[in-house]
């Protein structure tokens, strides 16, 4: 299912973004919005946000935004770190 957000064009016009930026820009923030309100996992918040994992937690540290860190994010940053 793909799901298509409507936002009206008075609110759109008067964001601060250029046009260019506007769509991902939205996209991150509603990725961060969910992931903080423990809505969205790590990596499908940032499959929302269009960038890595990594990107997506440095997004998250600059925002002050809390990991939800549990077991599979362990496994999964182990499973990293002995990869390099």
């Amino acid at each position: 299912m793909t799901m298509q957000l409507q936002i009206p064009d008075s609110v759109v016009n008067v964001i601060r973004l250029p046009e260019k930026r506007l769509k991902d820009e939205l996209l991150v923030e509603l990725a961060v919005a969910l992931y903080a309100d423990n809505a969205l996992s790590m990596g499908k918040a940032a499959e929302l946000a269009r960038c890595s994992r990594m990107a997506f937690s440095e997004i998250l540290g600059r925002r002050d935004v809390p990991r939800h860190y549990g077991e599979d994010e362990l496994m999964q940053d182990l499973k990293h770190a002995r990869r390099k």
